[in-house]
């Protein structure tokens, strides 16, 4: 079940936090950012519509923004395309159009056989060469967790939902958005997200030079 709690800055804005795949909320600690923060302290990617409104309503919140990172950036998709009238604009981070069946089957069958050593993998291939010290405050803050804490049900959930979701530009029309993408994301390739970006010409990309699938850890980021 979703659980959302408002980390409230003072500021008068509020982004909500969409994090990806095999993480939570704590993926996002190191951002500072000039907002209020709306964030899943748990959450499930099939109630997560309900939960959110029944939270957006709890905290007199009539709009928000959000960032959405790999599989949040679908979630956020998801949300945006059936209530635009509360969003403010989308940040997609590290997204791509959709991920195949056989991708998602080979990833189910890697789980199964040793689902630390895929994990470990995964965290791993998400920092470029070039982000040694961003893995290394990945490993030192959230890798031995999120190895001991995310089971095969939870990555199995995670899954199930990407196979029936896909980002189609055509529904984003009239929404403000903006992509930011690593240059060197070997998760999501750049060139996935640049060409949801030809379909949006009114769209902002940014493509983060040296940066892997978690570009929002790099030094001053920004949305």
């Amino acid at each position: 079940m979703s659980e959302f709690r408002l980390f409230d800055n003072g500021a008068d804005l509020t982004m909500l936090l969409i994090p990806g795949w095999a993480t939570d909320h704590r993926v996002f600690n190191s951002l500072s950012l000039p907002m209020n923060y709306l964030m899943p302290v748990k959450f499930s990617p099939f109630d997560f519509e309900k939960h959110l409104l029944e939270a957006m309503s709890r905290n007199s919140l009539d709009k928000i923004s959000i960032l959405g990172w790999s599989m949040g950036g679908f979630m956020a998709f998801d949300f945006l395309s059936k209530h635009k009238e509360m969003v403010d604009g989308v940040t997609f981070i590290s997204v791509r159009e959709r991920y195949e069946k056989e991708e998602i089957d080979k990833t189910r069958g890697r789980i199964n056989k040793n689902r630390a050593a895929f994990l470990y993998k995964f965290y791993t291939d998400c920092f470029s060469k070039d982000e040694r010290d961003k893995l290394s405050w990945f490993k030192k803050n959230l890798m031995r967790i999120y190895l001991k804490d995310m089971s095969v049900e939870t990555l199995f959930e995670g899954l199930d939902y990407l196979s029936t979701i896909r980002i189609t530009p055509e529904a984003l029309d009239r929404v403000k958005v903006k992509f930011i993408h690593g240059e060197v994301d070997r998760i999501a390739p750049i060139k996935e997200a640049r060409r949801l970006k030809e379909r949006l010409p009114e769209a902002e990309f940014i493509a983060i030079k040296k940066a892997g699938h978690m570009p929002f850890l790099a030094d001053g980021f920004m949305v």
